[in-house]
């Protein structure tokens, strides 16, 4: 709580910006800018240079401060991070032109971000599962690959909030920082590339026009070549590991489940996410009704996460160790994120979009990649989205255009890519890279947290870096770029 005070100013400041503002400055569209806008126009909005400083510095904080200055880092981060978020937030509602509809379309994303993460981590936290059975390479390989397609149903958060408990108590005393990497990797980003319901990108997708069922036929292959080299290499991690001292277990097997009265809640969490009036036409929205910062999706999203901790089972509660400390970590954190890379990505955006007729397949895959990596990957797909449209000469604020976007229309440039293997390439790009470092995707943080709370051995944020992902993802992402973007 000693926190709460300073979360709640930059809090304040979003919200007091939706109520003042949110009218008049039409946030409601999902654009950074009108693509026919002149360059010139375009160019008289961006932010100065040195304004993107604030999230570097918390970037190099993230990174460096649990390793080199660790004490100061966990009683202060949370400080650190409000202050920054604050300074970008001043800047753009006092002195930047139509700063304020971009700090209250910040707002709305937090919000909805913060309200799916938040449901699906208290909710999972309630059912306790119990595998009785020793963690074995095949075992673990199994349960990897059962979250990986159970994060297409549920999302990435949700599969990985409901497994990684199961998953170290199946290899208490012998459990490995490259089990927790792996999970990571396989169940909380992998693994949700199917559907628009697996992770954000693919879901901000959908609500722009991309048909459901699209990313399951255009990704499959990608996904199933990846997932099958990272089950390879972990059954050879995994076996030379050894069997430590694992713990015995019952003799009878199976699995047992607590809290169970839990997967209510989580059914409607998932359907609260089509609430949307993009989905459902005519559905009501609260923002442009009231011009507030979140919907009715958000409200149910809370209302059902409270219910559910309020009449949670407390054995499974007591079972599964459960606290809020990996979610407030993850929200004092990406508050401050989602606030200092509003500039990042206005001068990425502009830079993409200005250079779009220039870019190839190759730089859209390799560019969306390395920026889901070290920012939000949702946001990234859609600035990339909109440039990789704005090339075919379409406006990401038309469905209908961006379904013919993913239908696949011809390129200007002779013997160029369609359109439809761009938005392939901007997809696997998002979901496969937020991988490369626990902030490119929330549940990366929170499945660390976990672990950490638990004894178990976790990597840094740079040990993460290059012991793992460098190594191990890298070579994948090379390869499916070799065989399919490589234009």
């Amino acid at each position: 709580m000693k926190h709460a005070r300073a979360f709640f100013y930059l809090f304040s400041l979003f919200f007091a910006i939706a109520l003042l503002f949110g009218s008049s400055s039409g946030f409601c569209a999902s654009e950074n800018l009108e693509i026919t806008e002149s360059v010139a126009a375009r160019a008289a909005h961006l932010p100065p240079l040195w304004l993107a400083l604030p999230f570097v510095i918390l970037l190099v904080m993230i990174a460096t401060g649990p390793l080199f200055y660790h004490r100061f880092w966990e009683r202060h981060y949370p400080k650190l991070s409000l202050g920054f978020g604050l300074v970008v937030a001043a800047y753009y509602a006092f002195l930047m032109e139509q700063g304020t509809s971009l700090l209250v379309r910040t707002l709305e994303e937090y919000l909805s971000f913060i309200a799916l993460i938040s449901s699906l981590f208290v909710v999972s936290g309630g059912i306790l599962i119990r595998i009785n059975r020793r963690g074995t390479p095949l075992t673990n390989s199994l349960l990897l690959l059962f979250g990986a397609a159970i994060s297409n149903i549920i999302g990435t958060t949700g599969a990985s909030m409901l497994l990684i408990r199961p998953f170290m108590r199946m290899n208490e005393g012998r459990l490995k920082a490259f089990h927790i990497v792996f999970f990571i990797f396989m169940v909380s980003n992998i693994g949700g590339a199917l559907t628009p319901v697996g992770d954000p990108p693919l879901f901000l997708g959908f609500l722009k026009g991309v048909p459901f069922f699209w990313v399951f036929q255009k990704l499959w292959l990608p996904w199933l070549l990846t997932l099958c080299a990272l089950l390879l290499l972990f059954l050879v991690l995994d076996a030379r590991s050894g069997s430590g001292e694992l713990k015995e277990v019952e003799a009878n097997g199976g699995v047992s489940v607590r809290g169970k009265r839990n997967f209510f809640y989580l059914a409607l969490i998932i359907g609260a996410v089509f609430l949307d009036p993009a989905v459902i036409q005519g559905f009501p929205s609260l923002q442009e009704r009231f011009h507030l910062p979140f919907g009715i999706r958000e409200l149910m999203m809370f209302g059902a996460a409270f219910a559910a901790y309020k009449t949670a089972n407390h054995d499974a509660l007591k079972g599964n160790a459960f606290n809020f400390e990996p979610l407030r970590e993850v929200a004092f954190l990406f508050i401050g994120i989602f606030a200092t890379m509003i500039p990042a990505l206005a001068l990425i955006a502009f830079y993409a979009e200005t250079h779009a007729a220039e870019f190839s397949l190759s730089r859209f895959y390799w560019m969306t990649g390395v920026l889901s990596g070290v920012l939000d990957n949702a946001p990234t797909y859609m600035n990339f989205l909109a440039a990789a449209s704005g090339k075919f000469g379409l406006a990401i604020t038309s469905p209908a255009a961006v379904k013919a976007f993913a239908g696949g229309i011809a390129s200007p440039v002779p013997g160029d890519s369609s359109s439809a293997l761009y938005l392939m390439a901007i997809s696997i790009a998002s979901v496969f890279f937020g991988a490369m470092s626990y902030i490119g995707n929330a549940p990366n943080f929170m499945v660390k947290n976990i672990a950490s709370q638990a004894g178990a051995d976790v990597p840094d944020f740079l040990q993460y870096i290059w012991k793992y992902s460098l190594p191990i993802l890298l070579p994948l992402f090379i390869l499916l770029w070799l065989l399919f973007f490589n234009y």
